[in-house]
């Protein structure tokens, strides 16, 4: 027997902070979704698979859009149309009634646990090999049980699980998508437990097997690396499990750092940054440009204009793109030891959450995605870099003065 293990589509999905690209790049990335779940789908036909596993957030809203919904509908008849099973399941982003999910009936379709109900369906595939699917669906955003009690014990049958959850935390604010406790999902002993809602691809036991397959495609710079599917193959005699990831995304998240130990000519810096951004494949770069002390105050300024972005990535491979620039310093800023103090009750002062929220309040209501960077606790951390490598630069601007007098 054959499967398929995906999550988190996110179809429909906004990408915020991406206006700067030119529109054919920005087209390419709002349709990235929708062509991974294509290839996940060729996948399926290629391979002959029995079953498909959804594991929720197919789409990135309650309230999909018409198109979103139909295309996906789409995707399944192609499934269906082979005699491919399909099980699925709503999650945080995509709770949903079941009746507005536009599917045509079929018996090779099933949305299991409406409404929040632990369900199990039973199956076999041609060959006769006899599996059971449990799992729910959300019907609300947030779900702070431990929905694990409600699972029924393992049968004589392979038996797969399908949640969309995340491991229980110490912090109970994060304890509203059903959380799990690992212990307690081990000792239900299904044979492959598939999961979604965590974005990282990650195999949390395979003993039983536990399975988060990441997103779909990568949304922003943080969701890095290659994304797709887990494409599985279970022997019908031994129940034996082998699960291999298969990419499916058409584009790329990736951070790339370089280390500059001395001041650079425009030309110099730029053939450095194009040389460090190199891959096969259709890659959105985060740069990081460690030590840029060195850059003068204009070359800083250019490089974190969004043309100058635009100019490096027309000299990429495989229409990939820089889309952001990040500055930090090689070192901590050399301050004198009676100044410390100082500077550094300066420095509690500037970024206390309160007074540093009041400083990006007016810049906040500029947009809906400067809103979202302002309560950003990694956006005050690049604010401070910036300000690291801006006094760490004058301080050096100084010093290189004193010692030529």
């Amino acid at each position: 027997m054959k499967f398929i293990h995906f999550a988190d589509a996110h179809l429909d999905s906004p990408f915020l902070g991406l206006s700067f690209l030119p529109s054919r790049s920005s087209s390419s990335i709002h349709d990235a979704p929708n062509q991974s779940l294509t290839k996940v789908v060729d996948l399926a036909l290629q391979e002959n698979v029995d079953l498909v596993l959804i594991a929720g957030d197919t789409f990135d809203s309650a309230r999909p859009n018409p198109s979103s919904q139909i295309f996906f509908a789409q995707q399944i008849a192609r499934l269906t149309d082979a005699k491919i099973q399909v099980v699925m399941i709503f999650g945080n982003h995509d709770h949903m009634k079941k009746e507005d999910l536009l599917i045509s009936a079929s018996p090779y379709f099933k949305l299991l646990g409406d409404g929040e109900t632990v369900e199990t369906v039973s199956y076999q595939t041609a060959n006769g090999f006899e599996y059971e699917v449990t799992g729910f669906s959300y019907l609300k955003n947030h779900i702070t049980t431990n929905k694990i009690s409600e699972f029924p014990a393992k049968g004589r049958h392979y038996t797969f699980g399908l949640m969309h959850a995340q491991e229980k935390s110490g912090q109970s604010s994060q304890n509203v998508y059903a959380p799990f406790n690992l212990t307690e999902l081990k000792e239900l002993n299904y044979d492959y437990f598939a999961l979604g809602h965590i974005h990282l691809r990650q195999v949390l036991s395979t003993t039983p097997w536990i399975v988060y397959p990441g997103n779909l495609q990568g949304r922003h710079i943080n969701e890095t690396d290659e994304k797709g599917c887990y494409l599985g193959e279970i022997n019908e005699q031994t129940k034996e499990t082998k699960i291999q990831f298969i990419s499916t995304c058409p584009i790329v998240w990736q951070k790339v750092a370089i280390k500059l130990q001395k001041p650079l000519s425009q030309a110099d810096l730029q053939t450095l940054i194009c040389d460090n951004l190199t891959s096969s494949v259709t890659t959105y770069y985060c740069l990081k440009i460690i030590g840029a002390e060195y850059l003068s105050a204009k070359e800083r300024e250019m490089i974190q204009e969004s043309d100058f972005w635009h100019m490096i990535s027309q000299q990429l491979d495989c229409e990939s793109q820089l889309v952001d620039v990040r500055l930090a310093s090689n070192s901590h800023l050399e301050i004198a030891e009676n100044d410390q103090v100082y500077f550094k009750q300066a420095e509690k002062e500037v970024f206390d959450q309160q007074e540093f929220q009041s400083f990006s309040n007016d810049w906040a209501k500029k947009d809906d995605f400067a809103a979202e960077l302002a309560q950003s606790t990694l956006f005050e951390e690049q604010v401070q870099q910036l300000a690291e490598v801006k006094l760490n630069s004058k301080l050096k601007g100084i010093s290189d003065e004193i010692n030529e007098d």
